[in-house]
């Protein structure tokens, strides 16, 4: 989900750092204030780069990689998973690639606008839902989630200095379909794990846990 340095020009590029810092901006009062909310933040970009960094492949014009996003979202919550995967990003370019930290606003939207949707479309649901959660609703998920990713990434090579080959674009997409498949397994196991500890002082602090459906 990675644009290449040197893909964007500068003003598209000042344009995609307005963009995220607005769109952060907006949900930054539900971050204040709120020191658990800090501490979720924090694992979930934790999480969120261990996941980055554990598989990631090089796929037509950007990456493939397992980002763990409903595993993070569900687990520590919308507004930390947010601002965690932005934090995510410029640890990993402070730490592993300094040259992606041109682009961090870029991959951070890459990321962010499609978790908005997916909260909106189908996260909700989730949280005091009363009801188990299913590997198919977490499949609705990710595929809406992964489905924006595409369609962003596809959006800024749309946008780049050299045209991008519309099958180079269509083979990145087909490639994140595993993806979709087996992350909502890896979701429900995890929150099905967590649950069983939902009552110790950590997890109940630091986590959603405890109000999620039972998986």
């Amino acid at each position: 989900m990675h644009i290449e340095p040197g893909v964007l020009n500068a003003a598209k590029i000042l344009f995609a750092n307005a963009a995220a810092v607005s769109t952060l901006a907006v949900f930054l009062p539900k971050l204040l204030w709120r020191p658990d909310i800090w501490v979720k933040t924090v694992l979930a970009a934790l999480f969120f780069s261990v996941f980055m960094e554990v598989f990631h492949l090089p796929v037509g014009p950007s990456e493939l990689h397992f980002v763990g996003a409903s595993a993070v979202y569900v687990i520590f919550g919308f507004v930390p998973t947010m601002f965690g995967f932005a934090i995510g990003l410029l640890l990993q370019g402070l730490l592993f690639e300094p040259a992606d930290l041109v682009h961090l606003a870029v991959n951070s939207l890459s990321l962010i606008l499609p978790l908005i949707a997916a909260h909106g479309l189908f996260g909700r649901q989730f949280f005091g839902a009363g009801r188990s959660i299913r590997w198919a609703e977490v499949v609705k998920f990710d595929a809406a989630f992964y489905g924006g990713v595409v369609l962003m990434v596809g959006f800024w090579l749309s946008l780049g200095s050299e045209p991008t080959a519309l099958q180079s674009w269509a083979l990145f997409a087909v490639a994140y379909l595993p993806v979709v498949l087996l992350e909502p397994l890896f979701t429900c196991l995890v929150v099905r794990s967590l649950k069983r500890h939902a009552d110790h002082r950590l997890v109940s602090r630091f986590t959603t846990v405890k109000s999620l459906a039972n998986a």
